[in-house]
């Protein structure tokens, strides 16, 4: 579910999952400032533009462009902007049970939840992984790409700033890797236009998720949200020349909208779906 609101010149954006405990929250402000509070969720955040200040176990902080900031479950803080042009940032909230899960996964084995020394941190490479994710929340992507970047986030934050190192168990022998790449594509394209999660390929392929990731990707090049959307942009590509609107191929091929669509079928084949059906002499697109 996501929501938006404005006020003034401050404005933010709120998406939560519906199945698990996890939130984002894409905000501007220059005039609100935030009481001295907590979360009980794990909280990692990017500072877009300008500077936010809070105060956080004992210390005044200050987080500028590019920089991270990671909160443990039940650390107070509260926030500002540091000056008249305000702030802009991206936070997503992950329950600890979801981070224990995640780490176990990757680990093959239970792991005691990460403690993070210190509540801003420079790491652009983590910084772009937790945009990735945000906008991926924010933008509807499908539970496949949002399951494969939050196990990203939540391990390489482990693994970097965390106070307990993870190391991914390996993804096995280099038969055992294909037999789970193939299983995996196999269910990729049964399902069709189908959505599907993360924890299904995994569990289809007797494996971890974080096996099946390194495994698909070492096999066929690519993570399996990228070859899902693949196989969508071929059915969109096939439902166009069949004469189907854009609109009508968006959702009849499994993407969130037509703007999604068109996106990614720009990015990937240099035309507009409008442009490849009127090159396919179905006429004018609608």
């Amino acid at each position: 579910m996501r929501t938006t609101e404005n006020h003034s010149t401050d404005w933010s954006r709120y998406w939560r999952a519906g199945d698990r405990p996890l939130e984002a929250m894409h905000a501007h402000f220059e005039r609100h400032v935030y009481h001295r509070h907590s979360h009980e969720t794990y909280s990692f955040g990017v500072t877009e533009a300008g500077a936010q200040s809070f105060t956080c176990r004992g210390a005044s902080r200050t987080s500028v462009a590019g920089m991270l900031m990671v909160f443990n479950p039940d650390d107070p803080h509260d926030g500002h902007a540091a000056t008249e042009q305000g702030f802009t940032y991206r936070m997503l909230h992950v329950g600890p049970d979801l981070v224990a899960d995640v780490l176990a996964a990757a680990a093959g084995r239970p792991v005691g939840p990460p403690l993070f020394a210190e509540p801003v941190v420079r790491d652009a490479g983590a910084a772009r992984a937790v945009r990735r994710l945000h906008r991926a929340l924010l933008d509807g992507a499908p539970p496949l790409r949002r399951d494969e970047l939050l196990d990203t986030v939540v391990a390489g934050l482990a693994r970097r700033a965390g106070g307990r190192p993870v190391e991914p168990r390996a993804a096995g022998s280099a038969p055992e890797m294909a037999r789970t790449a193939r299983i995996a594509r196999e269910v990729l394209h049964d399902r069709d236009q189908g959505e599907i999660t993360a924890a299904e390929l995994a569990a289809a392929a007797g494996r971890s998720r974080f096996a099946v990731y390194r495994s698909f990707h070492a096999v066929y090049g690519m993570a399996p949200s990228d070859y899902q959307r693949q196989l969508r942009l071929r059915a969109a590509r096939g439902l166009l020349a069949a004469g189907r609107s854009p609109a009508q191929a968006a959702a009849e091929a499994g993407f969130a909208d037509q703007s999604h669509l068109t996106r990614w079928f720009t990015r990937c084949y240099g035309v507009t779906p409008g442009a490849y059906r009127r090159a396919a002499g179905v006429g004018t697109s609608h």
